[in-house]
């Protein structure tokens, strides 16, 4: 992969060459000279000085006497494959085993030679290794997907067993894409596809870094032919300039590294691979001056961590530092043994770019992987129990084996690769995905709605679990149900999948207005009653008046005018008034003005107990009252939401309820503040986020008294963090009088921060 004789159409700056290598370079052509067994036979040489180097030259001829005659699709002999495959496996430092077998990995599957063979000749160690990516590459007659998942199963299977032969197919599989041009657009997207979904993952979770990004570059060339020229074309114009930016940055970094004697042993820069910087503009829908890491800068240190320390104070002194952005890798190692400092700080020109810190081991381990820490014992095959970096793909295979269905066994695999999604099990083994963060209900919704509408209750691997609890990679799900149970509003709390969400809020929805129907339509009986009307004769389907009445108040049914009244946004003596007409109505309302006097003095003493200071838009004789959870103040955003029996509600838009009461869109109603403010002072809690010392109680209590404000109550209390927390309520008249004294506050010295508390004060 570093040698000169690939010349595979790279991209700007590589990782192992620096800002030198910045050329599109054409693959190579049939023509050129085939790479020869003793420059492999070198390398290992180098790398494994005890290595059975004849080992090596018995395989080449072995492989090239089978493969006598067959071609490529480039017309180049077929010996031009083994040959490259075991040469990037030379590149890996693996040993002379894993280097033979890539000569000889498709002996069996393209020639008429057969396993014993191969153990007679090599011994029973690569015929063992040959024969696992003999059964990767068979193919059975059964579908595309299938045939995929069947290949990517036997692969981790193999994998358990002896990873060399997964390492193996990974080089295999990168010289095939070097060469994919040569293919029909068919072939290449497939096989392009199969490596970003399957290969480039795995390479990725085997901590092998280098591997990944060509094979993931590869195939965005080939998934996305115009996106990448697009891109190359506009790193290409900017070469220039950032070859120097890059030479500027490191040549400083050395500088400032000799400035303060911390050894190092190189200073490198590259530009981030295609294929990330295009996942990166699609994902944050940014331009590529606003890619933060567009650049970087490496340097590698001796083989002692506090040497790393030492440079990023070394960075950190010469340029500023991007808060959030500092990331301690070598502390807290990822999955696949990943250890580095990256740090993002602003250059030159307000550039931002990225430098990364790790000692020559973590170089390795983060360039090549589960191959940089090879450990094999004398004679045995099979890793070591050390080798770490296995045990998550090990954990993997131990619960897919018993997954029967290979399309779910491919997104299972999918699934656990790209961690942002959760795969469960049914009962039966059937496999449901998730987003991180599901519970029961979501896994419910997501196998039938009518699983989830009648959901009681949930077991997870075999034990009862309350529905809200968060479903784990793995975990078997069995969703018990009852016929009378229903969705609760409560799940809307803790359920994540809009599927879940928009069944829940439906069957909530239609549940409120059936009983908003039903209450609309007593007290409209009710109402009716008292003119002596027929409410039978008015409601029946037959009478097409209430209908035109229906349609007066923007309603296409009756029942959707009964539904209003249910909720509260129709007065019933109003909806008669305009079914009987102004002259009818008036006469009734004469006869029975002594049976409503005591009524309509009921209406009023409701409306006095109101809010004087927002209107409802649209709607006459309702009470309003401030929510006591948001406790509103005249010049707020608000909201009202009709409630049953109280009038409308009115609540802040940035409430924490109101996305609850956006369930009931229909109960929803336009409020807003009277044009003259009242004088009514509100209290409001606040609470200041302070430094530990005396005396802050005091300078907060002050700021408020400066801005002639009451104070009701204040309490003190120091956090888990060491620092101090003061609860203070105040009295304010409106929104504008809260910020004066909220800003007042924050000029006290040592005040960190302060925020208004939701809830009755």
């Amino acid at each position: 992969m570093g040698d000169a004789r690939f010349r595979v159409e790279h991209h700007l700056f590589c990782y192992n060459r620096g800002p030198a290598c910045q050329v599109a370079r054409p693959p190579k052509s049939s023509h050129q000279d085939m790479i020869r067994i003793e420059d492999i036979v070198e390398k290992v040489a180098i790398n494994h000085p005890q290595a059975d180097l004849d080992l090596l030259r018995r395989a080449y001829l072995f492989s090239a006497r089978e493969h006598k005659g067959q071609k490529r699709a480039s017309g180049e002999s077929y010996l031009v494959h083994p040959l490259e495959v075991a040469d990037i496996l030379a590149d890996m430092k693996l040993d002379e085993v894993s280097v033979a077998t890539g000569l000889l990995h498709d002996v069996v599957e393209d020639t008429l030679v057969d396993l014993d063979t191969i153990n007679e000749y090599f011994g029973e160690e690569i015929a063992h290794l040959v024969d696992g990516l003999t059964k990767i590459a068979q193919i059975s007659n059964v579908s595309r997907e299938e045939q995929q998942a069947e290949n990517v199963r036997k692969m981790l299977l193999a994998m358990v067993d002896d990873v060399r032969v997964v390492l193996v197919k990974l080089a295999d599989r990168l010289h095939n894409m070097r060469t994919l041009h040569y293919l029909s657009p068919e072939k290449r997207k497939r096989i392009a596809e199969e490596t970003m979904d399957i290969f480039a993952p795995i390479a990725h979770r085997l901590g092998m870094g280098k591997l990944r990004g060509e094979l993931e570059d590869l195939a965005f060339r080939h998934l996305y032919p115009d996106d990448y020229r697009e891109l190359s074309e506009q790193l290409e114009k900017r070469r220039a300039e950032t070859e120097a930016f890059l030479k500027g940055v490191t040549s400083r970094i050395e500088e400032k590294m000799r400035e303060a004697e911390v050894p190092f042993v190189s200073v490198d820069g590259r530009v981030k691979r295609l294929y990330s910087i295009w996942k990166k503009l699609r994902l944050q829908k940014i331009s590529l001056d606003q890619v933060y890491d567009l650049v970087a800068a490496r340097i590698i240190t001796p083989n002692e961590i506090r040497h790393c320390y030492a440079a990023l104070g070394v960075i950190h002194n010469t340029w500023k530092p991007v808060p959030g952005r500092i990331k301690d890798w070598i502390a807290t190692p990822r999955d696949n043994l990943y250890q580095s400092l990256h740090t993002s700080v602003i250059g030159s020109n307000s550039q931002s770019f990225e430098v990364q810190i790790r000692t020559e081991d973590m170089h390795h381990i983060a360039e090549e992987g589960v191959a940089a820490h090879w450990k094999y014992k004398e004679g045995k095959r099979g890793s070591r129990d050390d080798d770490q970096a296995l045990q998550a793909l090990r954990s993997l295979v131990e619960w897919t084996q018993e997954v029967k269905d290979s399309r779910d066994f491919l997104d299972s695999l999918k699934l656990d690769l790209y961690p942002k999604d959760v795969y469960a099990f049914t009962p039966m083994g059937k496999v449901i995905q998730l987003p991180r963060g599901a519970s029961p209900v979501d896994f419910a919704f997501m196998i039938h709605s009518e699983v989830g509408n009648t959901c009681t209750g949930a077991r997870i691997n075999g034990r009862m679990v309350p529905l809200r609890t968060q479903i784990q990679n793995g975990d078997v799900v069995e969703i018990i149900t009852s016929s009378s149970s229903h969705p609760s509003r409560d799940w809307l709390n803790f359920i994540v999948t809009s599927r879940a969400r928009n069944r829940v809020r439906h069957w909530v929805a239609e549940q409120q207005r059936a009983e908003s129907i039903e209450i609309g339509r007593k007290l409209f009986e009710k109402e009716a009653a008292r003119f002596q009307l027929s409410v039978k004769k008015i409601l029946s389907p037959s009478d097409g008046e209430m209908k035109r009445v229906a349609g007066d108040y923007g309603y296409g049914r009756v029942d959707d005018l009964l539904a209003a009244i249910g909720y509260g946004k129709l007065i019933p003596r109003n909806v008669i008034a305009k079914y009987l007409g102004p002259e009818q109505f008036e006469q009734l309302d004469k006869q029975k003005e002594s049976r409503l006097r005591s009524g309509v003095r009921a209406v009023k003493k409701l409306i006095r107990l109101g809010d004087d200071s927002i209107v409802v838009r649209g709607v006459d004789d309702l009470m309003v009252t401030r929510a006591r959870c948001c406790n509103p103040l005249h010049g707020e955003d608000i909201i009202g939401y009709v409630t049953r029996g109280k009038g409308v509600a009115v609540h802040t838009k940035r409430c924490k309820n109101v996305m609850q009461l956006m369930v009931n869109r229909e109960r929803i109603v336009e409020v807003e503040w009277a044009g003259k403010q009242d004088k009514t002072a509100y209290a409001v809690k606040l609470l200041a986020v302070t430094e530990n010392r005396t005396g802050m109680i005091a300078g907060i209590t002050g700021a408020i008294s400066d801005m002639k404000t009451g104070i009701r109550d204040a309490r003190a209390s120091v956090a888990p963090d060491e620092r101090g927390q003061i609860e203070v309520t105040v009295e304010v008249f409106d929104v504008k009088h809260l910020d004066k004294v909220i800003n007042s506050i924050r000029g006290v010295p040592g005040v960190i921060e302060v925020e208004r508390l939701q809830g009755t004060a």
